[in-house]
């Protein structure tokens, strides 16, 4: 039963206050356990941070406060729910993000002493992603305070406050070595006249580079031989295949420079990871009843003429080999002209195709002219402008056919082709030969951006 009289006296609602009991009179241990609990209260929760805790439990708040730690001097693995002032003075430091991550774990960090321009803070993803993407960051720009919030494993931990930065993104930069390395500006270039090793100590990232240019030139074919090479055609050209924004990674790619066909004979493949570039053809040979057709390849070699009568086949003439051969795109190299002898007037031989043009053909109606070899096509439009000593020849150019002989002898293309008679293909150009000559040996140049 409620006591709510003293005497004869009712207690009024609210007339005893607290100032009406003398100090001390009234302690927690007079007030019987649970005589108060959280069920008599009106609000039986809190909010804090957005999230609702029911009163007596307990929350981390999803690392809604930020506990900062004492100044880091050196490498650190970061724990959600953590601040850290950086002191990068002695040198550059890497924070590691947590190996785990839960949505809306929050990570702050400050730039201690102002000097993250000087000496880089690099945060290290830990198989994470960053602002969606997998690269780690880096900051460069001293008083940098950043808060970093893991979303999911779509985006990783994205930025939510930045304050005095700039570019995030960690660059990173090709490393490689091999070949006889040359640096033009930002650029640097491996040039590989025999067969070696292009060895990639760090393939980059997006940020920085991690795509080279590739220029590969086979072996060009040597000039006809046969019974009377007077009348053979000239060589084709090595494979011509050139292309940027190819994508490398940290590995070692073996490389093969082709070696140029003796006269008669076909050059050698080069390669370069997956690119490969096809030995020229060799010149058809020349002499006997017919002479022959020159030989399919990277580019086809000109075709070779009969030394004693007019052609007896059904074409009456020797066609040239066939270029791009097997076929890539863009094409690798082109057809070699056709040879031909007519009495009275002797043989004109095929010039060798070229990786921008077709070999010209043995022209007797007119003017009685053995075929130029076809032009070669220059590295400049990937590699830069010319002359660079580096990439081989002074003028750029690679990949000329060799010329074909005859009364007026053929002229070599442009890019080492050897002009008749006898003229050798240029080494390390890919050029074909003249008639009785070897082709030209060929190159691989690879270019990337190191810095």
């Amino acid at each position: 039963m409620a006591i709510n009289k003293v005497g004869s006296k009712g207690i009024l609602d609210c007339s005893v206050a607290a100032v009406d009991f003398a100090p001390g009179t009234v302690t927690s241990v007079k007030i019987a356990d649970d005589a108060v609990t959280n069920a008599k209260l009106s609000n039986s929760s809190i909010t804090a941070s957005g999230t609702s805790i029911a009163l007596g439990a307990s929350s981390s708040l999803n690392n809604a406060f930020i506990d900062w730690q004492s100044v880091i001097t050196s490498n650190t693995t970061m724990v959600a729910g953590r601040g850290y002032f950086v002191n990068t003075t002695s040198g550059a430091i890497s924070m590691t993000l947590p190996s785990s991550g839960t949505a809306g774990d929050t990570i702050a960090i400050k730039d201690y002493a102002g000097t993250f321009g000087s000496n880089n803070l690099t945060i290290l993803r830990n198989s994470h992603k960053i602002q969606g993407v997998a690269n780690d960051s880096k900051i460069s720009t001293n008083r940098a305070s950043v808060v970093l919030v893991y979303v999911d494993a779509t985006k990783g931990w994205l930025y939510t406050n930045e304050h005095n930065v700039a570019d995030l993104q960690d660059l990173k930069f090709i490393s490689a070595t091999g070949g006889t390395i040359t640096t033009d500006g930002n650029f640097k270039v491996h040039s590989f006249t025999g067969d070696g090793n292009f060895v990639v100590s760090c393939g980059g990232n997006a940020a920085g580079s991690n795509t080279v240019n590739y220029l590969v030139v086979a072996g060009a074919g040597g000039g006809g031989a046969g019974p009377n090479n007077g009348y053979a055609g000239g060589g084709g050209a090595g494979g011509f295949r050139m292309a940027s924004c190819f994508s490398i990674s940290a590995q070692s790619y073996p490389i093969t420079v082709g070696g140029g066909g003796a006269a008669g004979s076909n050059g050698s493949n080069s390669v370069f990871a997956t690119i490969s570039s096809a030995g020229g053809g060799a010149g058809g040979n020349g002499g006997g009843p017919e002479g022959d057709d020159g030989s399919p390849g990277g580019s086809g070699g000109g075709g070779g003429s009969s030394s004693t009568a007019c052609e007896t086949g059904p074409s009456g003439r020797n066609n040239g080999g066939t270029g791009n051969t097997p076929p890539v795109s863009p094409p690798q190299g082109n057809n070699g002209g056709y040879g031909q002898h007519q009495p009275g007037v002797s043989g004109q031989q095929g010039g060798g195709g070229g990786a921008s043009q077709t070999g010209r053909n043995g022209d007797i109606p007119h003017s009685g002219t053995s075929g130029d070899g076809g032009n070669g096509s220059p590295a400049t439009p990937v590699f830069g402008a010319s002359p660079k000593p580096f990439y081989g020849p002074t003028s750029g150019v690679y990949a000329g056919g060799g010329g074909g002989n005859g009364d007026n002898p053929g002229a070599g293309g442009s890019g080492g082709g050897g002009s008749a008679p006898g003229g050798t293909g240029t080494a390390n150009t890919g050029g074909g030969g003249a008639n009785g000559a070897s082709g030209g040996k060929g190159i691989v140049l690879i270019r990337y951006k190191f810095q």
